[in-house]
């Protein structure tokens, strides 16, 4: 792989031999609002790469805002040729201290699904989730998603987005505002955020329980931050993507999102939109392998 801007070095592992390769240095900008589709200059960092039998495994460190963003590729080596690139977009968890642990499970699903599909698959933590910094709010996580598509979009990729939870209404957000991205689906996504984050008061507590705060002068006051949420307007944003191709998937008996909400996502897209309820599923579907498949089945049909 022929890498621009060289730096330094970093150690990999080929079949078990040890070998090095240059890191790239590079920079991305955004909009003041939200991301914009720039051309990448020198700033953010490769930390590592790595090879398996069938994957190249990619981990890098992208700089958006404040905020250090750490980033997962998985590129099926066999079909580097691919034009075909799914992103995966982590939720926020309304449990204590679950919030630093959002993306958890992620990197492998990533590493599953480019093995079994052929598509470079992309996942990162946004700002406050696992090793990436900075704090948590509904723009600052869809400017983080600008910077990672910004990135992959350097290879001129088509690119699909794969949400869970709050990640499928960020990604149905970014979609709405963005006409090259491809397709979208969601895993548990809600359709009404007011009902799913309370008042304001309780979703702005619930954002430091979940530990997604790096530093409290940064986090926004309830209001704004509420506001912002409810932005993101699910059902709105859904209402713009078709004919791009979507796919709504839910449990159903998940107790956080009634499975009726994703009917809803789908009634707004005017019926424009892929169904699938997994029975007897709850809210995390991330590891149910009905949900993989379902996935699987869709990138299929969909080259």
């Amino acid at each position: 792989m022929n890498f621009a801007f060289v730096d330094n070095q970093v150690n990999a592992t080929q079949n078990g031999v040890a070998f090095s390769i240059d890191v790239q240095i590079t920079e991305f900008k955004e909009r003041s609002g939200h991301p914009s589709r720039l051309p990448a200059t020198p700033f953010g960092r490769t930390r590592h790469v790595v090879w398996t039998d069938t994957l190249m495994l990619e981990h890098h460190q992208l700089l958006s805002g404040e905020s250090t963003l750490d980033i997962r590729i998985a590129l099926p080596t066999g079909r580097l040729s691919t034009t075909h690139a799914l992103v995966f977009v982590h939720g926020l968890p309304r449990a204590q201290g679950l919030g630093r642990q959002a993306a958890a499970l992620l990197p492998q699903l990533a590493e599953h699904v480019a093995n079994e599909s052929g598509w470079t698959v992309a996942t990162g933590t946004l700002s406050g989730v696992g090793a990436s910094t900075g704090t948590f709010s509904p723009s600052r996580w869809l400017a983080d998603l600008g910077v990672l598509l910004d990135f992959l979009a350097r290879e001129d990729r088509g690119i699909t987005l794969a949400g869970f939870g709050l990640g499928g209404s960020l990604a149905l957000r970014y979609a709405a505002r963005h006409d090259d991205i491809r397709g979208v689906a969601t895993f548990a996504a809600p359709a009404h955020l007011d009902r799913w984050a309370g008042p304001p008061r309780s979703f702005h507590e619930l954002v430091q329980l979940a530990g997604v705060v790096g530093s409290a002068d940064e986090l926004l006051d309830e209001t704004l931050l509420y506001n912002e949420l409810l932005a993101l307007d699910p059902l709105g944003a859904i209402a713009a993507i078709p004919p791009r191709r979507l796919l709504i998937g839910h449990g159903s008996d998940d107790l956080e999102v009634p499975a009726s909400e994703a009917r809803e996502l789908v009634a707004a897209a005017d019926g424009r939109a892929e169904l699938r309820i997994i029975q007897s599923a709850g809210h995390q579907l991330r590891a149910d392998p009905r949900m993989v498949a379902t996935l699987l089945g869709w990138l299929d049909r969909h080259r």
